[in-house]
């Protein structure tokens, strides 16, 4: 883009009001958050309207915007449905989370349900997948915040991103989860509210016959319902958003936190809710060629062609909606690592004797550093969202399989488990570098599958579940 869609002044007020009111809320709710209880799990009695808002507004990330277009643009209608295909997570997710909530009554973090199922060696394993995936995350949500800002309206890179990190980190470091849920709340409804807006825009200004007439007469491949990486990359992204939201411990904490019985309705919920969004955003790139817009990044098309159909004031709206989706997302990855590094890492390794009064003043200096981390990793960006973002994906399929089999198979053997996180992160990013982003989490997960049936079924365990009920804070069963 030549020129901005918003006035950089417009911008920077719009910025700074939502800082502002981002920032003081999370210093008000943080007055609910003083115990660790408070902190990592908004004391275990979320309801149903905030729980469901939550899970919708962090799984509405700026690469919804991003993405879901740039995958429309490449790949056609197929890689437009791929990433809504991410929506399954949240549908399967939420029988396990009432599963998870009945098993560890008083657990804390994914982390501590793989210690106490299989073990330290497949602990380590997985804390290092999960760990490097959520910094992927959070890497990838900064680029975002300082492309799409500079894109929209202008703001340098380097502020914008900066800006909305320490934004994030401030309310989240106040305010723990409960400043997360409740930020997420208002979130979700001015996402909802845009995306609706957006998507009558779209339909009104470019009907679907004539975006269908050019790419049949432009680009015919996109329209192929065979074309082969289109399907390779339907498949990746519905494995790459199951072992997103089965491993990672933004997840997890919101099935801890979520009352009894509540969490098998909000996220199954939030998965009907969730559902069209990404479609919605796809369509944006399709309607690129109708339109005739020089895209200069695959990964800008989203922005440019809904500044192209909506003007200032649609700009405007999407820059509402990609502020709030871009919170939303970094300040609940923000308290889930920082729960897993303190639970995991600092009471497991560095401090086992401390109390939980100096726990929740440790996770809030985890807060900081992992802000500080991120910030650095974002300070010069690097390649596009896909390829940072997609990397991980081979980590997270492989993670798949020893979380639903731990979860509800007694006799999954531990080796196995540990042997399918490592052999199916090993097979898959040998498959991401050889043949293409779009095989990486298909490779990952077929083979974790393997090994953890093939182990079960040579050498079956036994575990007693009566055991993750226990004292999570403990030592391992190891």
């Amino acid at each position: 883009m030549t020129t901005t869609a918003i006035e950089p002044t417009t911008a920077w007020l719009l910025l700074g009001a939502f800082s502002v009111v981002w920032v003081t809320l999370g210093v008000l709710w943080g007055r609910k958050a003083r115990s660790l209880d408070g902190y990592m799990v908004a004391g275990r009695n979320v309801g149903f309207a905030l729980g469901a808002a939550t899970c919708v507004a962090t799984w509405i990330t700026s690469n919804t915007m991003l993405l879901a277009p740039q995958l429309a643009l490449e790949m056609g209608v197929w890689g437009m449905l791929a990433y809504s295909t991410a929506s399954f997570g949240l549908f399967l997710f939420a029988p396990m989370a009432a599963r998870i909530r009945d098993l560890m009554p008083n657990g804390y973090t994914s982390g501590e349900f793989i210690r106490l199922r299989y073990g330290k060696p497949a602990w380590a394993a997985f804390l290092t997948i999960s760990l490097f995936y959520s910094l992927t995350w959070m890497v990838s949500m900064g680029m975002a915040a300082g492309i799409l800002l500079e894109a929209l309206a202008g703001i340098p890179y380097i502020y914008g991103m900066s800006i909305i990190l320490c934004v994030c980190v401030l309310y989240t470091l106040f305010g723990g989860l409960f400043a997360v849920i409740g930020t997420d709340f208002i979130q979700s409804w001015l996402i909802l509210a845009g995306i609706v807006c957006l998507a009558i825009a779209i339909i009104v200004h470019t009907p679907v016959r004539e975006v269908h007439a050019t790419i049949a007469e432009n680009r015919p491949a996109l329209l192929n319902v065979f074309f082969p990486a289109a399907l390779m990359a339907l498949f990746n992204n519905l494995l790459f958003g199951l072992g997103e939201i089965f491993h990672n411990n933004v997840w997890w904490s919101r099935a801890f936190a979520l009352g009894k019985g509540v969490g098998r309705r909000a996220f199954a919920f939030a998965g009907l809710l969730w559902l069209p969004v990404p479609i919605v955003a796809g369509f944006l790139g399709l309607a690129a060629p109708a339109l005739d817009i020089n895209v200069a990044s695959a990964d800008m098309v989203g922005p440019v062609v809904a500044a192209h159909i909506l003007g200032t004031g649609g700009a405007i709206l999407l820059f509402v909606l990609v502020f709030c989706s871009l919170a939303s997302s970094i300040d609940s990855l923000l308290a889930a690592t920082s729960d897993l590094v303190t639970k995991d890492i600092v009471q497991q390794v560095l401090a086992p004797s401390a109390t939980n009064e100096q726990l929740r003043r440790y996770a809030g200096w985890v807060v900081i550093g992992i802000g500080v981390v991120t910030w650095a990793l974002c300070f010069r960006r690097i390649s596009t969202l896909a390829q940072v973002l997609f990397f991980a994906g081979p980590l997270v399929g492989s993670a798949i399989w020893p979380i639903i089999a731990g979860l509800y198979w007694n006799k999954t053997n531990p080796t196995g488990a540990l042997l399918a996180m490592v052999l199916g992160s090993a097979s898959g990013l040998f498959a991401y570098l050889e043949i293409g982003w779009y095989s990486g989490a298909l490779v990952g997960t077929a083979v974790s599958m393997v090994i953890v049936i093939g182990a079960t079924w040579l050498a079956p365990a036994s575990f007693d579940w009566r055991r993750l009920a226990g004292d999570t804070t403990g030592a391992s069963n190891a």
